[in-house]
């Protein structure tokens, strides 16, 4: 939390310090709406924030956010100079220290049909990004055969852990596991989540073996460390459009797998989205691995062959 702390409104960051330990450790979402009610999301829950840092399900009874606490936020979010965050702000979210991410509303500046920027920001969605090691464990004997390893497809319908569960899936494979031997990690972070850069270095635990292409966007950047960095595996997030598709192809005609992760909560919606359809027709995978919200974030929904076929929960050691 002390990288989200550094950046909030005094009369903010003092409201939050007010919060039960219990709620803290399990913050998930951080809501602020010019005018409105603070709101928190934690675990499965969520609740207004009185000013005395308790928790309500009425809204009147919440702290109000204002348009000067607005102000000091984004000041202090693009550090008084909104020129520098202009491709952040056409994307609709920031991403700051530690990989956190602030999603963004208000109004939009279009130029010749495109939107160039948002101004007057109103409404902030601080999502706190966490670490969680080991996490990657149970589905890392699903991920090799024979040796080799496997093209895989994480699934995940929004704020399910699909982030967290890439991150470590990145620093076992670097690391080196009963499964396999310690191999190189190329990551294209297009939203600074995954590695939470700062000044190009890694600000959460990849690996020792991990090549990092910060704000990059996924398509280039994964021909760029395929040329440069000859990774054994590229791990991106989020691919959905057509140039990602293209690329996952020409990194697997290259030799290297990858690991990549959708929005969906099962195969076959994803599949009906023109460009994972046709990866996942033509086979591009071999894993599939569904998350859900079910026993908590993070719950293994379930995990398929390249055919659909539901694969058993047992831990076997990889060959390799």
């Amino acid at each position: 939390m002390k990288e989200i702390v550094a950046i909030l409104p005094a009369a903010v960051r003092s409201i939050l310090a007010a919060l039960p330990a219990a709620i803290t450790e399990q913050l998930e979402e951080i809501r602020l709406r010019q005018n409105q009610p603070m709101e928190i999301r934690y675990g499965q829950q969520s609740g207004y924030v009185t000013p005395a840092g308790q928790l309500t399900s009425i809204a009147s009874q919440g702290w109000v956010f204002t348009a000067e606490h607005a102000l000091k936020l984004v000041n202090q979010i693009s550090q008084h100079s909104l020129y520098a965050l202009e491709e952040e702000l056409r994307r609709g979210y920031i991403t700051v220290v530690g990989g956190h991410r602030i999603g963004i509303a208000g109004k939009v500046v279009m130029e010749r049909g495109e939107v160039k920027g948002i101004r007057d920001v109103t409404s902030f969605n601080i999502r706190i990004a966490r670490e969680k090691k080991g996490v990657a464990y149970p589905v890392m004997p699903y991920l090799f055969a024979g040796g080799k390893l496997l093209n895989t497809l994480v699934i995940s319908p929004p704020q399910c852990g699909k982030t967290t569960l890439l991150r470590d899936m990145a620093r076992t494979i670097s690391y080196g596991s009963e499964w396999s031997s310690s191999r190189k990690v190329g990551i294209v972070d297009e939203r600074s989540e995954l590695a939470g850069c700062m000044q190009g270095v890694p600000q959460r635990d990849v690996g020792p073996r991990t090549d990092v292409l910060d704000a990059c966007p996924k398509a280039v950047g994964m021909m760029m460390l395929i040329r440069s960095m000859s990774p054994d595996v590229l791990i991106v997030d989020e691919v959905g459009r057509p140039e990602d598709g293209d690329a996952v192809w020409e990194a697997i005609h290259a030799g290297v797998a990858v690991i990549c992760s959708a929005h969906g909560a099962e195969v076959a919606e994803v599949a009906q989205r023109p460009m994972l359809g046709k990866l996942i027709r033509h086979g591009a995978f071999s894993r599939y691995i569904v998350l859900s919200r079910t026993n908590g974030v993070g719950t293994i929904q379930a995990i398929y062959d390249h055919s659909m076929n539901p694969l058993k929960k047992e831990r076997v050691p990889c060959s390799n």
